[in-house]
Parts: C-alpha cells; sequence; structure tokens
C-alpha cells in the first residue's frame, strides 16, 4: 500500500488556487463532474476510445449563444483505461493539481494492485478499502460486514439450499456483469447453471466460486451515506434503487407468458442499466443510520484513517422491516447520478441548497482546501 506520508507530501506541494477534480470516466464521472462544476472546480475526466462521446461531445463544456453549456470541463482520452495509470500520465495528473475520485470503473479496468501499490495520485477516499468489493478474498467486504456486526445475507451451500437462495457470479462473456441467478432447490440450482453455462452467460469455474445466500424477499434502498473527516459526522445524501436486465423486463410479463419463454428468455439476467431515486419511511432512518456509524467506526479500526467521503451500503428490507446489507461501496455508488443537478431531498434539505453526491464531494474538497486540511481528505 502506498504509504499516507506520501501522498501527503504530494498534496501539500499542490497549487490550491488551481486544484482539478479527476475521474475515470464511467459508472458515476457525471455526478462527480456536474459536483465539481457547481463549486467552481475544473473536472478532468478519463477516457477510453470509443466510449468518450459523452463526455468530450454531448455534456462538455462549451460556449453557445446564450453563454455556457455543458459541465465536462477538460477530457484525456487513451486506448484502453490502463494507460492512465503510467508514470508519465500520472505524473501529469500531479503537475495538474489532480484530486482523483475513485468509482467502481476505476477498481474494475485499473488491478486493485496498481491502485495500492504504484497509483501516487492523491485519492479523494479511502485507497486501501477499494479491495472490499473482491468477492472471495479473504477481506471482502463479508468479512468488512462480519468484523462490523452488521446484519446480512447468509451463506448456504447448494446442497442446503431449501428456500430461494441468490447465486452471485461473474457473466461469461460480460466480465465486469452479473451472471447473477436464483434457486430454490439444489434441483433448481443444477437446472438453471446447466443452462446458464450452455448459452455461455456463467462459466463453470466461475461456479464453484460462486458466493451463494439467502434471498431476502423485500424492497431495495441503496443508501448513499458521506462522512466527512472535517466534521467527523455521517450524513445521508439520497437513496437510489436499481433497474435490472432482464429481470425488470420479465416482471412485466403476465406468470402465464413467463412460463412460455423459450429457455435461452425464461432465466433473467441482473445487469444493472439504470436508477432511481427513492425515500424511506421516518421510522427507518434512524436504523439506516445506525448501519452507516458501525460502518464508519468499524472502517477506522481496520482501515485507518477510515471511509473518507461518500459509501453506499446497499439494502434489502424484509417483512419485518429489518435491514439486511446485501452489497457494500466504499466509494461514490453508482446510482448518485439520479441526484445529478438537482441533488436529493435528504442532502438538499440538511445542506439547504441542491447537494447531490457530486457536489459533496467537491465542496468536502472546497471546505478542505480553504482550512488547511487538504491532506486530511486524501489517501
Amino acid at each position: 500500500m502506498i504509504a499516507r506520508d506520501v501522498i501527503e507530501r504530494i498534496v501539500s506541494g499542490y497549487d490550491k488556487e488551481r486544484i482539478k477534480i479527476g475521474c475515470l470516466a464511467s459508472h458515476s464521472a457525471l455526478d462527480v463532474a456536474d459536483g465539481a462544476c457547481e463549486e467552481g472546480f475544473v473536472s478532468r475526466l478519463f477516457c477510453q476510445k470509443g466510449r468518450e462521446k459523452t463526455y468530450a461531445t454531448y455534456f462538455k463544456s462549451r460556449d453557445v449563444i446564450s453563454g455556457k453549456k455543458g459541465f465536462v470541463d477538460e477530457v484525456v482520452i487513451y486506448d484502453k483505461f490502463a494507460e492512465m495509470t503510467t508514470g508519465e500520465e500520472q505524473e501529469r495528473m500531479r503537475h495538474g493539481n489532480i484530486v482523483f475520485v475513485p468509482n467502481r470503473a476505476f477498481s474494475s479496468y485499473i488491478p486493485i494492485r496498481v491502485i495500492e501499490e504504484e497509483f501516487t495520485v492523491p485519492l479523494f477516499g479511502t485507497r486501501g478499502m477499494l479491495a472490499l468489493e473482491e468477492r472471495g478474498e479473504e477481506r471482502d467486504y463479508y468479512w468488512f460486514l462480519d468484523e462490523a456486526g452488521l446484519p446480512h445475507p447468509q451463506a448456504v451451500e447448494p446442497e442446503k439450499i431449501e428456500r430461494l437462495a441468490i447465486v452471485k457470479l461473474h457473466h461469461a462473456r460480460k466480465r465486469l456483469e452479473r451472471g447473477f441467478f436464483t434457486a430454490a432447490s439444489l434441483e433448481e440450482f443444477k437446472q438453471k447453471s446447466s443452462i446458464l453455462i450452455e448459452d455461455n452467460i456463467i462459466t463453470k469455474d466461475d461456479l464453484e466460486n460462486a458466493r451463494i445466500e439467502e434471498y431476502i424477499v423485500g424492497p431495495v434502498f441503496n443508501l448513499d451515506f458521506f462522512y466527512s473527516p472535517l466534521d467527523c459526522e455521517v450524513e445521508l445524501l439520497g437513496i437510489d434503487w436499481r433497474f435490472e436486465s432482464s429481470l425488470d423486463g420479465h416482471v412485466r410479463i403476465p406468470a402465464p407468458q413467463q412460463m412460455t419463454l423459450p429457455e435461452t428468455q425464461k432465466i433473467p439476467e441482473m445487469t444493472v442499466c439504470g436508477h432511481s431515486i427513492s425515500t424511506l419511511r421516518e421510522s427507518l432512518l434512524e436504523e439506516a443510520f445506525v448501519l452507516a456509524e458501525k460502518f464508519v467506526e468499524t472502517s477506522k479500526r481496520l482501515f485507518p484513517p477510515g471511509i473518507i467521503g461518500p459509501f453506499c451500503l446497499q439494502t434489502c428490507v424484509d417483512k419485518d422491516l429489518k435491514f439486511f446489507i446485501y452489497d457494500v461501496a466504499p466509494r461514490l455508488g453508482g446510482g448518485t447520478n439520479v441526484h445529478v443537478a438537482w441533488g436529493h431531498p435528504y442532502g438538499n434539505s440538511l445542506w439547504r441548497q441542491p447537494m447531490s453526491s457530486g457536489r459533496r464531494i467537491a465542496l468536502e474538497i472546497r471546505r478542505a482546501i480553504e482550512n488547511n486540511r487538504l491532506e486530511e481528505i486524501v489517501t
């Protein structure tokens, strides 16, 4: 792991009047760039050729007849995302006073080892916690949740599936996507996995290492939190939930028609393709904060200095109104683009102005600069 004092020395040498906010151009980069714009920072997004138009054309800052349009200020385009970690590119980032905001795309396209040991650019967030998302590792987020005493679905073996369970593994062809499926018995597990292997949606090797856990029947809420090291406070900025393909298409089809689908369509895929905004009933809000407080305190104990900035607890609520955390994002969540430009009822009400996750990041960076505490919010 890159020593924190190395990063502190780097950021202490930055020109504080010319700080720029950087992000890999995918996942939640629009939220980051919009937030930077709202707080008066220049944004720099790092794109891959063939996927750059969203950032370099459609939302790029430009002058029009009526004034300014767009909010992505600077774009760097590579043949492959991996090029951004070369020594030369990292030097350009440091020379440009970049504070880099990690998202899931960053830790998916760039190997964790490179992020932890070679990418010497100040990260807004906790570098050492990004590896928690690598399911199956000894210290993944299930280990963390157990350490924190936080509720999560219990693991089951295929032979012991007696009620609905979900099987979590990678998609065979779309390696950054899911090959998840559900089963309520060993027989159903074998039948579905056989079809999915034959259709090249999952592989035998991935299936052997899959996480199988009880399926919590209930609505899902992605709790988008923010921890401020400057204030030592947890904030709930917003809540979102996902649209999943082709699962959401299946639930719109009457059950008799679902049963007549061909084998290639019968088992839905759960690839996230969008998000929507949500709220919680007020009697559940305090319990949501209890989850967040335990998460923060455990992060300080296991990964000092602890979580910095945004994190997302992906939860289900069962029939007894109990939370279960089924996934953890120790960085900016994937659904925060629903907050772009207009914020969210919780963040807006707390700060008395539109407060998206991206803007909250930029605000924390601005407050840290103004109080000579920038070293406290980067790793």
